[in-house]
């Protein structure tokens, strides 16, 4: 698959919106057959005597001669300001920047432009200056971090048209201090089509396939004269929310406009994380010959509650962003000091949660291989069905556990990466390419690790005869 996600570059184009003459349409277009009257830059605006207010920048997306896909999935864009040192207009510490912003769409290029979102957003500048503040620097421009700007979760529409305005009012003190804007750039980022297509097929492939494993895995489990044992099921229940995320409702979202994928995407997958956690530990404790509270969930609330306080917050978190991402595209929880200390607090919480967590799974771990290898000295003594029963249980275990280990690794390694990728836009860190490989590769193995998990765990229908009756 080619990878997962494109970067587009646009450049705003600075169009006169002067009342006087007024356009025929709200909508200011950067080029085309009614294109704005545009301007080169401010000096010439300042020459022509046009104020700060008449003037909207204007980015059309995609670039000339293309147009956008529903394949694309979603659109997130990041703004880049281009600010220029000038002594008498110098960028004062802690500024803000307010941004009058509308967002448009059509399909075809003779239609009317129809609004989508309309919002007034403050964003935070930090910038550095990396020269002396003095009369040979003017000109120079500042080393500005990445601002988030507008997240969409569907691409519903062939063509989309940004208008930014940037009002001045000194006497409330909006857009004062904020430096000498020469320029203002954007990053469009969306999902590859052909990335889209195989993820598509892969869902469409794995459903029937876990589907098939979990309806053969209960009619064991019915077939049994004994009610089914919490293990048994605990794999169900991690069947069925694999299922959650295999159905390819994806497949909706070509034809319809659905904003709220993104965040159903979200909670899908974090129905799973948190089934997948839980499961680890039951496996571990179910595993424990020796313990007292076993087959009842109760005894396991110690560890399942963390897990649970873990996977709420990041819900709550997740419904800060990109819930009202809904009704306004151009939200964003981290531009607010309170929202990041808000949304730092929910990671720092259900990380602390995940490390507590793998710190007592390891440690469960051990305790259960120290139990089994006491176990497997008294093995020569017991009579055979119970032997071979006990060495197939060993032997299942350790594989499992093995294979578990691995899983686990590399589920917290794609947890962490996924985070730093869509972090790193928001917080302008280093930047890091994650391939298709990666996703693709970690997606099947969830869903071997299930199926083989159900495979290995169906209870046996095999009967050992008479000697059965003493274990």
């Amino acid at each position: 698959a080619p990878s997962p996600t494109t970067a587009v570059p646009y450049m705003s184009v600075k169009c006169i919106d002067v009342r006087k003459n007024h356009h025929k349409t709200k909508w200011l277009m950067p080029w085309g057959p009614n294109h704005c009257e545009k301007l080169k830059d401010f000096d010439e605006a300042v020459s022509k005597q046009i104020e700060a207010n008449d003037i909207v920048f204007a980015v059309h997306i995609p670039l000339p001669s293309k147009e956008m896909s529903p394949w694309f999935q979603f659109m997130l864009f990041i703004m880049q300001l281009d600010i220029a040192f000038k002594m008498d207009n110098d960028l004062k510490e802690n500024a803000e920047i307010t941004l009058d912003v509308s967002l448009a769409y059509r399909d075809d290029m003779f239609d009317d432009w129809e609004e989508i979102a309309h919002a007034i957003e403050i964003r935070k500048l930090k910038c550095t200056f990396g020269s002396p503040k003095t009369l040979e620097s003017e000109g120079r421009h500042y080393d500005c971090d990445f601002l988030p700007f507008m997240e969409i979760g569907s691409v519903a529409h062939k063509y989309y048209l940004i208008n930014i305005r940037l009002p001045v009012n000194e006497r409330k003190g909006i857009n004062v201090g904020i430096g000498e804007i020469k320029d203002i750039r954007l990053v469009g980022i969306h999902q590859n089509g052909g990335f889209t297509k195989v993820w598509f097929a892969m869902k469409t492939f794995l459903t029937p396939s876990i589907l098939i494993i979990m309806v053969w895995y209960w009619r064991r489990i019915t077939l049994m004269t004994r009610a089914p044992v919490l293990l048994e099921k605990v794999i169900f229940a991690l069947g069925i929310s694999m299922t959650f995320i295999n159905i390819p409702v994806e497949w909706f979202s070509i034809g319809f406009d659905w904003t709220w994928m993104l965040l159903f995407g979200d909670i899908r997958q974090g129905i799973f994380y948190a089934m997948l956690l839980s499961f680890w530990i039951i496996f571990c404790g179910e595993h424990m010959m020796d313990q007292n509270e076993r087959n009842r969930l109760s005894g396991y609330w110690k560890q399942v509650g963390p897990i649970a306080v873990g996977s709420f917050c990041l819900f709550i978190f997740d419904m800060c962003e990109r819930g009202v991402q809904l009704k306004n595209p151009f939200y964003s929880i981290w531009t607010t000091e309170v929202g990041t200390e808000l949304a730092m607090a929910f990671i720092i919480v259900a990380g602390i949660c995940l490390c507590l967590y793998f710190l007592f799974l390891c440690f469960m771990v051990f305790q259960v291989f120290r139990n089994i290898s006491g176990k497997q000295s008294s093995l020569p003594a017991m009579s055979k069905a119970r032997r071979l029963h006990y060495e197939g249980l060993i032997f299942r275990f350790k594989f499992l556990m093995l294979i578990t280990l691995a899983c686990a690794a590399m589920t917290v390694i794609f947890f962490i990466v996924s985070q730093v990728t869509e972090g790193h836009w928001k917080w302008g860190d280093i930047t890091i390419q994650v391939n298709s490989a990666f996703f693709t590769g970690i997606y099947g193995m969830w869903n071997l690790y299930v199926f083989a998990l159900m495979f290995l765990y169906a209870p046996s229908h095999k009967n050992y005869g008479e000697d059965q009756s003493n274990g």
